[in-house]
């Protein structure tokens, strides 16, 4: 988790767009603004560079769009959070992104407290989808084939049972204390856990384990 002002690097080809979010973002005290980048490659070299604790990117970006850029971050292993600012639908670029390493979704036309929490979530190591666009990535996985989610997942049976369960309780959006309490044991247990699960199934962070969950079947909507 970040100490001081949230440090938030902009990424959109519009540098009207990007006034704006910079403007919105600017009003709050615990939120800094250190860069702008307008096409992906300049995004990635900047988040080399300035190692802000938020990655702001659009996600049709020129040159290097915002799928690209979360898996370069997330290759490098830099220490950016990045949230993808979206004004589609949730659809394959979209899950694309999460798959890449993104730690979360917003919607261009999200209400100013919801992008900033958003912001402030991923800063401290945290999932952020905007409500109306979980629902959307709910209702794809919800249209997976039915054989999908009958077969047994490949990695799942490295999984012990007990780290099935977490990874459902993850799935269903539980944070780790809740899930402590679900399960009558201590936050801790649950932490480690949630590193065992996200180590054998090599994924990067929970919204790479919710992804996972759904689509292999694991979890299904409305469970």
């Amino acid at each position: 988790m970040t100490s001081g002002p949230v440090r938030v690097l902009l990424a959109d080809d519009q540098p009207m767009l990007r006034s704006g979010l910079r403007s919105v973002l600017g009003a709050y005290a615990d939120i800094h603004v250190v860069g702008e980048a307008g096409d992906g490659v300049e995004a990635v070299e900047l988040a080399r560079r300035l190692l802000p604790d938020v990655l702001l990117v659009e996600a049709r970006l020129p040159r290097r769009d915002g799928v690209a850029v979360a898996r370069e971050v997330a290759v490098a292993r830099l220490p950016v959070g990045v949230l993808v600012l979206t004004g589609e639908p949730v659809g394959d670029h979209a899950v694309g992104a999460l798959r890449a390493g993104a730690r979360g979704l917003v919607a261009q036309d999200a209400p100013a407290e919801d992008l900033v929490g958003a912001v402030r979530a991923v800063a401290a190591g945290h999932a952020a989808i905007s409500p109306v666009l979980l629902g959307q990535l709910l209702a794809q996985f919800a249209a997976l084939p039915v054989a999908a989610a009958d077969g047994v997942p490949e990695g799942l049976p490295g999984l012990t049972d007990r780290e099935r369960e977490v990874l459902t309780q993850v799935a269903r959006g539980l944070s780790n204390a809740e899930i402590a309490r679900v399960l009558t044991v201590s936050e801790t247990t649950v932490k480690t856990h949630v590193g065992h699960v996200l180590t054998k199934l090599k994924l990067r962070d929970r919204v790479q384990a919710v992804v996972y969950a759904y689509e292999s079947g694991l979890v299904k909507p409305g469970e």
